[in-house]
């Protein structure tokens, strides 16, 4: 039935809009970031109440939001996959930009670690973004992860305090933790009036004036003056703000000296030129389920950047290896990020653009800078959500989205072929969690083949991979909650029934000293022989440095076509794995020496030898055994806290320290991922259902001795079994 519903509503294409055509200075790519349910989607929602995209705020609650449209995420009410959508919003205050009509990308992104590749792309892609933290506790650990990555992508950032009006808000609390734990220099532009249900407005710090509601619903704030018991806090705030931000902006720097008055204009331009480079964050706070979502989007067209306020995009030139830049500019030759690939049931396969620099129509073709073909753009649609509008045309600065790309997937750069660049792609995190899947019938075979495939393409943190001695396929991913959704997928959209086993850690093999091998292949068998010989050294490399191959061959004991097919062995041996069956990781390689045969010698002889010249060398390399270790945090009420530290401990658990947020301490942990299947089960136990816990893979590290003897010995039961 979802399926069907899904069908019918990806079906309705709709006109295109006129209003669309903005200049590039009003125009915001923006992402709303977030720890798990600090009420990302909710602000989504009143947004695009407030901007009349909906009639209605839809709840998460209910079931009844715009960008959370899969059954999955509305039976679970979580954000699942990151769900872009297209609105407006009028300016009309004394701004540090110009008036008039703003549009605003979205791109709504889950909280949930699982899915931690929907925030990753959304965030290589977005010019600014909207943290959104629980104002009662602050930065949750999420938060600390999606800050870090939209760090590393350098996106501007403005913040807001949600859920101030629930019982436990504390509002200085939480802005102490956005120093403390992120280090960030940030300070309220806004401040509550009233706290917990009290709560019915804000004080704009910069306008000094007070903006109140009656109801949620109320889609009016009421402007009035600051009830004058805020009043010297108030002052007390701004000061503090105006003296934080002055020193981004000349004009505003030379006033603060000389003693003079700000203007609303000056405070504003100069938290605009901080906030676009990444050194100032302002914060917004109150509940966001109410009209102050209109104050959060002014904030959003003044203080966020357009993508001509940012740096021209750099990327190499794949024919010559030269950096160049493209100015972000319709007059441009034509550039774009594929960052999102999404099979849909109706349109086909979407593959979801971030254009750069120039324009691109429906019908033309494009280069693939990354496969280095040719690929042509069949449609061109615009995203609201599970909705699409057609195009004829998109413009630098848009995210939109591609029918009838073939080849082009998550990461690949798609540009004008005259002058072509190569984008920085993006990098995902590698699967800590696999578990076995076949189908339950014959029917079911060539349609699981086709659904693994496709959610693939969609998702660069699933993978999947066939033991050809089992003949199953392994499947593996993030967490147990991201497999989970997946094979719930098959089975709805893809009409496929499967069977899976239980979840298995996603161990890797490694090496802790150097080490030399020899392998050598020879068959003769009456014509032509097979001849490889090959020397390798391999050596250990630092904890995700990954894998490097190197030929020291010279004076032609080795040619150089059959160096390829050596390193071609080592890999799949590196795959397959030598200890246990899992990965080898972080190794580097050199092939030093080795001997050829005039006739006999082939590139099939030499992959093989290079394999055996691994696996010699790797026996006596020091081999162990590598185990994902994941960061946990519990949050519980007082009585629970020796329990759960007890439980922690019998998992082989480091506690890290603990901390007291209000009435709950938080237990803060670092544990081998092994040990923490079906852990919710056993926390709602221990504490009658009142503690919860954060997990997110942090690190690997050796697997103790007696526990890599044991995994060496079920493989070894295994191998005898098949046999």
């Amino acid at each position: 039935m979802a399926a069907e519903v899904r069908k019918k509503k990806s079906a309705m294409v709709m006109e295109v809009t006129k209003d669309r055509d903005v200049a590039l200075d009003k125009i915001r790519n923006i992402g709303i970031i977030a720890h798990i349910d600090a009420g990302k989607t909710t602000t989504t929602e009143r947004i695009l109440f407030e901007t009349g995209k909906t009639y209605k705020q839809g709840s998460v609650d209910e079931g009844t939001t715009v960008t959370d449209w899969m059954a999955q995420e509305r039976e679970r009410g979580i954000t699942i996959v990151s769900a872009a959508i297209t609105t407006f919003w009028e300016l009309k205050s004394p701004s540090s930009v110009e008036n008039g009509k703003y549009r605003v990308n979205i791109i709504d992104t889950p909280g949930h670690i699982d899915f931690t590749a929907e925030v990753e792309r959304s965030l290589r892609v977005l010019d600014g973004a909207i943290m959104v933290f629980d104002g009662r506790t602050g930065v949750e650990s999420q938060s600390e992860t999606v800050w870090r990555q939209a760090d590393r992508y350098k996106v501007p950032r403005i913040c807001i305090l949600n859920k101030l009006n629930l019982i436990g808000a504390d509002f200085e609390g939480s802005i102490k933790s956005i120093e403390d734990r992120l280090g960030a220099n940030a300070t309220p532009i806004q401040i509550p009036i009233g706290i917990e249900h009290d709560l019915r407005g804000v004080v704009d710090l910069i306008k000094m004036k007070a903006y109140t509601y009656e109801k949620i619903e109320d889609s009016k704030l009421k402007e009035e003056e600051i009830p004058a018991d805020l009043k010297e806090e108030a002052e007390k705030y701004r000061e503090n703000l105006i003296e934080k931000v002055a020193e981004y902006d000349d004009g505003a720097l030379a006033k603060y000296l000389d003693g003079e008055k700000l203007t609303e204009a000056d405070i504003k331009k100069a938290i605009r030129k901080g906030v676009i480079a990444g050194k100032f964050f302002p914060i917004l706070g109150g509940d966001n389920r109410t009209a102050t979502a209109q104050l959060l989007l002014d904030a959003v067209l003044e203080y966020l950047p357009s993508p001509i306020d940012l740096a021209a995009i750099e990327g190499e030139n794949p024919k010559t290896g030269k950096i160049e830049k493209r100015e972000r500019k319709n007059e441009e030759a034509f550039s774009a990020l594929a960052f999102k690939v999404v099979t849909d049931p109706h349109v086909g396969r979407l593959v979801y653009l971030r254009i750069y620099s120039g324009t691109v129509q429906a019908g033309q073709t494009v280069y693939n800078a990354t496969k280095q073909n040719q690929e042509r753009i069949g449609k061109l649609v615009l995203l609201h959500a599970d909705q699409r509008e057609l195009l004829d045309e998109a413009y630098a600065g848009e995210i939109v989205a591609a029918v009838g790309v073939k080849e082009t997937t998550t990461g690949h750069t798609l540009c004008d072929a005259g002058q072509p660049i190569l984008l920085e792609s993006i990098r995902f995190p590698d699967p800590v969690i696999s578990l076995a899947i076949e189908p339950a019938t014959k029917s079911d075979q060539e349609r699981l083949g086709l659904a693994l495939q496709k959610l693939s393409d969609e998702d660069p943190t699933f993978k999947i991979k066939s033991d050809h001695e089992t003949g199953q396929t392994i499947i593996s991913g993030m967490g147990e909650l991201q497999l989970e959704i997946l094979v719930d997928r098959m089975k709805r959209e893809f009409d496929v029934d499967a069977r899976t086993g239980a979840p298995q850690v996603a161990y890797k093999e490694t090496i802790k000293t150097i080490a030399k091998g020899e392998g050598k292949y020879i068959r003769q068998t009456g014509g032509r022989g097979q001849y490889g010989h090959c020397l390798l050294r391999i050596e250990p490399q630092g904890r995700g440095e990954g894998y490097e191959f190197k030929s020291e061959i010279k004076g032609g004991t080795i040619p150089s076509e059959y160096i390829p097919a050596i390193e071609k062995g080592v890999r799949e041996k590196m795959e397959k794995g030598i200890l246990t069956g899992f990965p080898m990781v972080d190794i580097k390689v050199a092939v030093y020496d080795g001997s050829f045969h005039d006739v006999d010698s082939s590139e099939i002889a030499f992959k093989i030898a290079g394999s055996l010249a691994l696996e010699e060398a790797a026996k006596h390399a020091d081999m162990v055994l590598l185990e994902p270790i994941m960061k946990i945090e519990v949050s519980t009420p007082d009585e629970f806290m020796g329990d759960i530290i007890g439980d922690l401990s019998s998992k082989r658990a480091q506690i890290q320290g603990t901390e007291k947020k209000g009435k709950l301490v938080i237990i803060n942990a670092q544990a081998p991922l092994a040990g923490m299947s079906g852990y919710a089960t056993k926390l709602r136990s221990i504490s009658q259902g009142r503690a919860s816990f954060y997990m997110e893979p942090s690190h690997y590290e050796e697997v103790p001795k007696n526990i890599t003897e044991t995994l060496i010995s079920k493989k070894i039961d295994a191998d005898q079994e098949k046999k």
